[in-house]
């Protein structure tokens, strides 16, 4: 069975996002939270619920790109602030019945100077605790900076705080570690093939310029056989311009349905 493609809530219109959707062969909404328009009231709680389940038969999960919010900040006052939001998030997202979450390490930093590692380890281990006793699976994204950008760290990270994994192949693609040929790409998921559980699909990041979509299928070819190698249902096609995402949709769908894809497959069964 092909992976589910989603796209992003590029939409602020929870109607249009869906009619969007579903007339262009999306299977589900990739949901990212913005710190200024989270629910701050009962009232505004009830109306965003009801915003996401309109969204059915959508499948919805969720993601946090919040810029310097991190579990493991230094200053334990501001690591707990961040526990606390992803926290609520977490509830929010149970109360919709909703099984993903993901979250960065150090977004938006240039350096994990303000960071423990240590802080992060702990408090990490704690929100996936919670979230799964809300029954939501807290998933730690790679980033192209920071120690989510180097495969080793990275590894430990997953392993130590027991995170499932959502593999951001533009960001891999950026990584120093990989561009540097230190590390490849599948480094980033072959210690825990089994944890690779969401996909953002896109060419790379570019610094100052966001998400570069691929021109070509080759450009990315070799990484999504990377996702079907280690069974990866969840592709987000990571980029909110509207005519760029739907030509990025069309060469999915080629590529999925291609002879290759399926010869590809036939040698892993």
């Amino acid at each position: 069975m092909n992976p589910k493609i989603a796209m992003c809530n590029i939409f602020s219109d929870v109607n249009r996002l869906k009619d969007f959707a579903l007339v262009h062969g999306f299977s589900g909404i990739d949901w990212s939270f913005e710190i200024a328009t989270l629910p701050e009231t009962s009232e505004q709680e009830s109306e965003w619920l009801d915003g996401i389940s309109d969204l059915a038969p959508l499948e919805v999960r969720y993601h946090c790109p919040f810029y310097r919010i991190d579990l493991g900040h230094e200053d334990p006052s501001k690591a707990r602030v961040a526990e606390m939001t992803f926290r609520r998030i977490i509830r929010l997202i149970s109360g919709v019945k909703g099984k993903y979450l993901t979250i960065h390490i150090g977004l938006g930093r240039d350096s994990t100077e303000p960071l423990s590692w240590d802080a992060t380890t702990d408090n990490l281990a704690r929100v996936v605790q919670f979230g799964a006793s809300q029954g939501v699976k807290v998933c730690l994204e790679n980033l192209a900076l920071g120690w989510t950008g180097r495969p080793d760290l990275f590894e430990k990270l997953v392993r130590r705080s027991g995170a499932a994994v959502t593999f951001d192949i533009g960001h891999a693609h950026a990584s120093e570690s990989v561009s540097s040929h230190h590390y490849a790409v599948e480094d980033f998921v072959s210690p825990h093939p089994n944890l690779v559980l969401n996909a953002h699909v896109y060419h790379t990041e570019v610094p100052g310029l966001g998400h570069e979509p691929p021109e070509r299928i080759e450009q990315i070819e070799s990484r999504l056989e990377l996702l079907l190698d280690v069974g990866c249902k969840w592709w987000v096609l990571e980029v909110r311009d509207v005519g760029s995402l739907l030509t990025m949709k069309k060469m999915i769908d080629e590529y999925l349905n291609g002879s290759s894809v399926v010869e590809h497959r036939s040698s892993y069964l």
